[in-house]
């Protein structure tokens, strides 16, 4: 009766029928007597591969954990190892991948011993995933090489079919079109003679995203519906999240908006539900694209921004595949998304301020590089000058280009975009690193400035250096109710006044540099 029942679960898990798989193994681990600690500890790593591949992640690490307890206590040495390996993809999974490195280490030396050559096929294909992460792609693909040669002296079809996909998508990331489609195509023959739903979804959803790649839009729908047919089934909810942003991509570049905007919301929502936030950080940058296309620029930045926040984290989890080159490509769409944006924003009311948002983080980026930021902390400088005016959007344009001297209450008034400009940035969800230069590009080096009254280095740095080129641009720029000033005449007037208003040391980097342009220009 449990050979069985473990046997009817084998079969489920394989043709992916969840629910089936757990009942049987859950059964089988009832009725299991006392003293078959082997197989129990094989029931246990059974269900937490089921949890895994459902997405409970914390479950499966469970249930590892207990099925590796068994095996070292009864000195079940093939148990043990594979118990380690399971536990190792559950920490390669939550991004600790030196606390994963260590269990396939000890997992190796077990299964070398114990001549386990499955387990030594499954510990290369997770080396793989591993160099992937780590973005070495050709060190990946003689992983997945020599897994794939391993399960096949072992005729495993089911487990060459991952070898083949996992391959498939590295040639993929390497741009070797036609390679990646015939390991597709190879892992799509033996997922269907070995009856195995969840790897032909998965080759249906890479295929997708291949087609789109390629503009082959009907194809790309093909492929996703029958991805989508069959993850519906299986209830795989993270897969059918895929399937739905890829729907989205889909109608998004057949100029289709509202199923576009329908099918991201329905990913982002399933992402949500099963708690994929590598999902959730690609549908936000996917769907921030539409918002773009469509002049929803205030939605898109806040998208942007999510999206953002959201693979940064993950970067410090180092939890997910190529996170650089993820974040590189959200950079080229951050940056001039956020520019035009923030700068249509807070220059509409004035015609005065027309190019002032550009030329600040033009000045801010050039000042930040000679004083040695580099990196994100120039792309988060650029951004904050580009938007440094954002409250300028609470002010009437009657103040903002008033051509007299302001009385009290409208100089009062002024001051608030500040404070409004940081709210506002808060509520797009802004990085940390971008809200100070909103907040704080009207402090002065003595205190007298506002709204927070800083003084000295309580100023952040992208701020003090904003100052200087916020300043610098609305001298050498014409007013309603003057002429624009030499750039010698500005740097005259700043260097009166930088003992009060700036870092006198950020200052003296400023004129040098805007001297030496000058000389070269």
């Amino acid at each position: 009766m449990v050979r069985g029942l473990i046997e009817s679960g084998r079969e489920a898990q394989r043709t992916g029928a969840w629910d089936q798989a757990l009942a049987h193994f859950d059964a089988a681990l009832q009725m299991l007597p006392p003293g078959e600690q082997g197989t129990r500890a094989d029931l246990l790593r059974w269900i937490g591969t089921v949890q895994a591949e459902r997405g409970d992640v914390e479950a499966a690490w469970h249930s590892f954990s207990s099925s590796r307890e068994i095996a070292e206590e009864a000195a079940l040495r093939e148990q043990e190892s594979s118990a380690l390996v399971s536990l190792a993809g559950v920490e390669v999974l939550r991004g600790k991948l030196e606390l994963a490195a260590d269990l396939f280490l000890q997992a190796r030396g077990m299964a070398e011993v114990a001549g386990q050559e499955r387990l030594l096929a499954l510990i290369d294909m997770n080396l793989g995933i591993i160099a992937n992460i780590q973005g070495n792609v050709p060190m990946a693909l003689l992983s997945y090489r020599s897994s794939l040669d391993r399960y096949r002296r072992l005729q495993d079809d089911f487990s060459a079919t991952r070898a083949l996909m996992n391959m498939g998508m590295a040639h993929a990331d390497l741009a070797e079109w036609e390679a990646s489609e015939r390991c597709f195509a190879e892992a799509a023959a033996l997922a269907q003679q070995t009856g195995d739903s969840v790897m032909i979804g998965r080759v249906e959803l890479n295929r997708a995203e291949l087609h789109l790649k390629h503009r082959r839009f009907d194809e790309a729908r093909k492929s996703v519906d029958r991805s989508l047919e069959i993850f519906h089934r299986l209830r795989t909810r993270s897969a059918i999240g895929e399937a739905y942003k890829l729907f989205g991509m889909l109608y998004r570049e057949t100029g289709r908006p509202e199923q576009s905007d329908t099918h991201f919301a329905l990913s982002l929502g399933m992402a949500e539900t099963c708690e994929n936030r590598l999902l959730q950080a690609e549908v936000q940058m996917e769907w921030a694209l539409l918002h773009l296309e469509e002049g929803r620029g205030q939605e898109g930045v806040m998208y942007l921004n999510r999206s953002l926040q959201l693979f940064r984290e993950l970067k410090a989890g180092r939890e997910v595949l190529d996170i650089e080159r993820r974040l590189e490509r959200l950079k080229e769409l951050y940056l001039p998304a956020v520019s035009s944006w923030g700068a249509r924003l807070a220059e509409g009311k004035d015609p005065f301020q027309s190019g002032h948002a550009k030329r600040v983080a033009e000045y801010a980026t050039r000042l930040g590089r000679e004083v040695g930021l580099s990196g994100w902390d120039l792309t988060w400088l650029q951004i904050g000058a580009y938007i440094h005016d954002l409250g300028n959007m609470a002010v009437p344009g009657e103040v903002q280009g008033k051509v007299d001297e302001l009385d009290t209450s409208e100089r009062e008034l002024m001051k608030v975009h500040t404070i409004m400009g940081d709210s506002l940035a808060r509520q797009l969800d802004f990085p940390e690193e971008v809200r100070p230069m909103v907040r704080n590009h009207h402090e002065h080096w003595a205190g007298t400035g506002y709204p927070d009254r800083l003084m000295g280095e309580e100023i952040p740095l992208s701020a003090r250096i904003v100052t200087i080129a916020d300043v610098f641009d609305a001298l050498t720029s014409p007013r309603s109710f003057r002429s624009a000033y030499s750039r010698d005449e500005a740097l005259g007037v700043m260097r009166r006044d930088s003992a009060r208003i700036f870092d006198r040391q950020l200052f003296n980097v400023f004129e040098e540099m805007v001297r030496a342009e000058r000389v070269q220009g």
